[in-house]
């Protein structure tokens, strides 16, 4: 396969490569290769998750997400718990893994892996220098709202807080 590196940022790389489509013919595609991220719901009781308001300026503001982060040489599970202390200022007793999803599969291989918290204990927050969260404490039915009324519309706190609510049997 020719691949031909068009830019490197400090977390994606931009590539054009040549792919040989199903039945033979070959095309160049614009490929963005990611090292995958992960993404947790913290569930401070049976039924309150945290959420966090985040300001993302790609977004054009602040909005509703679950903490998140980029794999930087860590497990999908450790990512996870880091992100949680980092952004929610708490730590897991028990993770529970969700499962996994594509972002975007025409342009970047980007796998998101969701896991749930459980148990937690404070821990002091340690956001980085491009961070602005406010932790929200909110009832799992009300973050479901917030979906279905399009004000959480991030895909992947979306697809989290669905297999969380589907796993504590809220929905089908």
């Amino acid at each position: 396969m020719k691949r031909r590196l068009t830019y490197q940022g400090r977390s994606i790389a931009v590539y054009v490569e040549e792919a040989e489509l199903p039945g033979g013919h070959r095309v160049d595609l614009d490929v963005v290769r990611h090292p995958g991220a992960s993404a947790i719901v913290p569930f401070e009781t049976d039924d309150v998750v945290l959420l966090i308001r985040q300001y993302r300026h790609a977004a054009g503001g602040t909005i509703w997400e679950v903490p998140a982060g980029q794999l930087d040489g860590d497990t999908p599970e450790g990512c996870a718990r880091t992100e949680l202390e980092e952004e929610a200022g708490r730590r897991a007793g028990r993770i529970v893994r969700l499962g996994s999803f594509l972002t975007t599969p025409g342009v970047t291989d980007e796998v998101i892996r969701l896991f749930a918290a459980v148990d937690l204990e404070p821990s002091p927050p340690r956001l980085e220098s491009d961070e602005v969260i406010d932790v929200v404490p909110t009832p799992i039915g009300e973050a479901l709202e917030l979906i279905w009324n399009g004000e959480l519309t991030d895909a992947k706190s979306v697809v989290a807080l669905v297999h969380a609510a589907r796993r504590l049997g809220l929905l089908r």
